[in-house]
């Protein structure tokens, strides 16, 4: 992996995380990665902060992907 691809903790941006159900898919989503040990989401900033221990940036991105949401 290449170097600073992976971090302990962070935060994307999901414009389209507007409800309960969308907090849910996202959380949940994150949550299959083995890596990932808590997940905060602010609905009203449409932020989700990634608590972790060696987070692949990148897996993390294509979990909110599949979920149905884009991040930033």
């Amino acid at each position: 992996m290449a170097a600073g691809c992976e971090t302990n903790e962070v935060t994307y941006i999901v414009p389209a995380m507007d409800c309960d159900g969308s907090e849910s898919a996202v959380s949940n989503g994150l949550l299959t990665n083995p890596a990932v040990e808590a997940v905060v989401v602010d609905l009203e900033a449409r932020g989700v902060t990634v608590h972790g221990r060696g987070l692949d940036l990148v897996a993390l991105r294509a979990l909110i992907e599949e979920a149905g949401y884009q991040a930033a």
